[in-house]
């Protein structure tokens, strides 16, 4: 393996004809030298004298990549042209101190510089290592969570959730069945190294739908030429499991580097204050990694990453009928209550998702370069019911989800101006397993997505720049579904849908739906700095959503969430046009960061109850996706402040309105206001000692548009009418949380943090507005966290 090596490195430093040398000095800003400076150029390296002098000798003719890092400043990441012998001075920035996870930068990577991005530090992903990406996302002021029970999480941004937030995965769009409001992102948060949230759709090398937002989750890397890596373990009281995590990474071998990451997580029940979770239990085996090589005028990766999880759905939300969902409501307590155990039985749901990228990146000259990049990604979504007469194997759902996507960027930059164009293409096919026994809610279907975009920015000055982007997407999107005759008529779907009949078979037509549609998408916006202190941003972006399958076509029973949900073929496309502003003040010791948003929804498509249906199961709870104009206007804001050496405080505080204004009512599951206060300590003469605690207050909603109905249930024997309220929202309610860690030496090039922490310190009984399983439960109880993380 020696011998391999040696000859490997001989065959990347060998092709040499001219023989150039290099040397220069490495400065601060204050031209004072930087000792032991890391130059990287070409396949060479070394570290600067004393002096901050440095030569590097026998560089070929030609580009040459230049990498210099030093602890504590910038690293410089530039390409020069190699004639001759050069001598070149290099002066490093120093990177300016963070008192928390969100950085505001003048220039990033996303050509979006007229919103602020939100950036979501290793630190704060490492404490979330057994929780889920929608758990770690809520440290982002504007970011509430949807849940349906406690393990299935999704981000919602501004009010908006589910499609209307693109979450892309080493650049890649998560496509994972996300139509669904308990679909939780496939993602395994240990493999994120860096989060990065963009609120609005300014994103337009992303897509042109993404009306919430954008979350970027990009992979740990590295340039350190070395072999390193880290291990995490979580063991939690509640659910009485724990999560293992663990990474290694080598950079820079002969320009080769790669990654690899693994987790496990085996928990069973969870508890409330007062009672077991039956059927809570989850868990998951989860692996990504990837390659690159790094040449003078290209880049080259490969990536691969594997989800795979089995989560249980509490057993009191599955519901037999319309009447034990009253009963859930009236009587405040499960219907169902055992005592714990790690088995996890029907209702479940069982996901498998697959990714694998390929990637490459040719740089034709300083400042300018053209990307090439493939991926495919296949999900399976499997969800099973309580049936009697069939297997429990048998899944009641069976999706397999198969998409291939191709994506081609340029990137110039010349003097002030930044450009950036590029095309997308996708293919998608959705296959229905028909031999569930169960007519399938969603349809097996292909769909066809191109799209190009293109985007200006001038940096007018250092403290004003300009930026402005449009982007054009066809979609088209062909079903095969038999519909209920007796549906189809109730739907009223003839005679303007009559053309999309292709046979009939007794009671049901088969029909193979199909819809085309053209989308236009923008943004403008600036980014002004003034003062020294002040940083302003402003942007106007329009952005159009075409409806999913789910809105299309959903029909029939959700077994995962005991309820009928209907579609609508009539759906017309969403179109958000937003306004959004940031201005954020920078003291010596304090920060803080104001956002105001409004955001106007043409045909906003929305999940709503209707009333009940009997089947031959029982009375079930209607929900139909309908359309109405929305205005969604609020506020987020965060502070930060360095009290002194050893005490830190930060605050975070949002609120949503969302307004009905077709029938000037208020839109259903908009987050109520919400603010989170935490006080930290660190002491690092004390084994760099943090102690946090953490005040969350989340208020009553008291804008909510009453969707109640009538049924008969039976009382006594006798059929009774009565109004199922699921609309009011529960109590206001605060919670406390406590959080520690300390560091310590176990080897010499090892070191260990240990961590305790505690969620819901005093056991507070409470439920969530968001929680689609708020019917039946409360939410988690008191959780007690140990943490052991070892560096090596």
């Amino acid at each position: 393996m020696q011998k391999f090596s040696m000859f490997f490195c001989l065959l990347c430093f060998g092709t040499i004809f001219s023989q150039n040398t290099i040397s220069g000095k490495i400065v601060d800003e204050n031209n004072m030298a930087l000792e032991k400076s890391h130059i990287h150029i070409s396949s060479k390296s070394t570290n600067s004298k004393k002096d901050g002098t440095f030569i590097i000798r026998n560089i070929p003719n030609g580009s040459a990549k230049v990498l210099i890092t030093y602890v504590g400043y910038k690293p410089i990441d530039t390409i020069i042209e190699v004639n001759g012998n050069l001598e070149i001075n290099f002066q490093m920035k120093q990177k300016s101190e963070q008192l928390e996870e969100i950085v505001v930068k003048h220039k990033n990577n996303y050509f979006n510089h007229s919103v602020s991005e939100q950036k979501i530090k290793e630190k704060t992903i490492e404490k979330f290592s057994s929780q889920s990406l929608g758990n770690v996302l809520k440290e982002v002021s504007g970011i509430s969570i949807l849940k349906s029970g406690s393990t299935i999480v999704k981000p919602v941004i501004n009010g908006l959730h589910s499609s209307r937030v693109g979450i892309y995965n080493n650049n890649v769009k998560l496509e994972d069945q996300q139509w669904g409001t308990e679909h939780a992102p496939n993602f395994d948060v240990n493999a994120a190294g860096k989060i990065t949230v963009l609120k609005g759709a300014s994103g337009l090398q992303y897509g042109g739908d993404a009306i919430g937002g954008i979350v970027i989750i990009e992979p740990f890397s590295t340039k350190k030429d070395t072999l390193f890596g880290k291990t995490i373990m979580t063991m939690e009281s509640n659910g009485r499991g724990g999560t293992i995590s663990s990474s290694l990474h080598k950079g820079n071998f002969c320009d080769w580097s790669w990654n690899a990451q693994g987790s496990f997580k085996y928990y069973g029940d969870r508890e409330s204050p007062d009672y077991m979770l039956s059927n809570t239990g989850n868990r998951e085996a989860n692996f990504s990694g990837d390659v690159k090589y790094i040449g003078k005028k290209f880049d080259f990766s490969a990536y691969y990453s594997l989800y795979n999880a089995t989560i249980g759905i509490l057993s009191a939300s599955h519901i037999g009928n319309v009447t034990d969902l009253e009963n859930s409501i009236d009587n405040q307590i499960p219907s169902t209550v055992r005592d714990f155990t790690y088995s996890i039985k029907n209702p479940k749901q069982q996901v498998q998702h697959h990714l694998a990228k390929l990637n490459y990146n040719y740089y034709i000259k300083d400042g300018e370069s053209i990307g090439l990049q493939y991926a495919f990604q296949f999900n399976n979504r499997k969800e099973f019911d309580l049936r009697t007469g069939v297997s429990d194997s048998r899944a009641a759902l069976d999706l397999n989800l198969m998409t291939h996507t191709f994506n081609a960027d340029y990137k110039l930059s010349i003097d002030t101006w930044d450009f950036k164009s590029g095309i997308m293409g996708l293919f998608q096919n959705n296959s229905a397993n028909p031999n569930t026994g169960v007519r399938p809610l969603i349809p097996s279907y292909n769909k066809f997505d191109a799209g190009v975009y293109a985007i200006v920015d001038n940096h007018i000055s250092d403290d004003f720049s300009v930026e402005a982007g449009i982007r054009y997407d066809f979609s088209t999107i062909e079903a095969t579904k038999y519909y209920l005759k007796s549906r189809w008529n109730e739907r009223n779907y003839s005679p303007e849908f009559n053309h999309f009949i292709e046979g009939d078979f007794g009671t049901q037509w088969l029909t193979k739906p199909t819809f085309t549609f053209h989308n236009f998408s923008a943004s403008v916006g600036t980014q002004y700095s003034f003062g020294n202190e002040y940083e302003w941003y402003f942007n106007i972006s329009r952005a159009v959503r075409n409806p999913n399958p789910s809105e299309f076509f959903s029909d029939g029973l959700h077994h995962s969430s005991g309820m009928i949900e209907l579609g609508d073929l009539r759906l017309k496309q969403e179109k958000s046009n937003k306004i959004s502003t940031s201005l954020q003040k920078q003291w010596k010791n304090f920060k803080v960061n104001i956002n105001p948003f409004l955001n106007y929804i043409q045909d906003y498509m929305f999940l709503k109850p209707v009333g009940f249906e009997t089947t031959i199961r029982g009375a079930f709870p209607v929900w139909e996706y309908q359309q109405i104009n929305a205005l969604l206007t609020g506020i987020d804001l965060n502070s930060e402040w360095q009290i002194n050496e050893h005490w830190q405080h930060r605050l975070l505080l949002s609120y949503v309105n969302g307004k009905d204004k077709t029938n000037d009512d208020f839109i259903i599951d908009m987050p109520p206001l919400n603010i989170n206060n935490r006080i930290s300590f660190n002491k690092k003469d004390w084994n760099n000692l943090t102690l946090e605690l953490q005040s969350e207050m989340v208020f009553r909603q008291t804008q909510f548009p009453n969707n109640n109905f009538i049924t008969n249930i039976i009382v006594d024997g006798e059929l009774t009418p009565v109004e199922v309220d699921i609309s009011s929202p529960p109590a206001a309610y605060h919670l406390l949380h406590f959080a520690s860690d300390f560091q310590f030496k176990i080897a010499n090039n090892s070191m260990a943090t240990l961590g305790f922490s505690v969620f819901n310190l005093l056991d507070t009984k409470y439920r969530d507005y968001l929680n689609r399983q708020r019917f039946y439960t409360d939410e988690l109880g008191r959780n007690f966290q140990i943490q052991l993380k070892i560096n090596y």
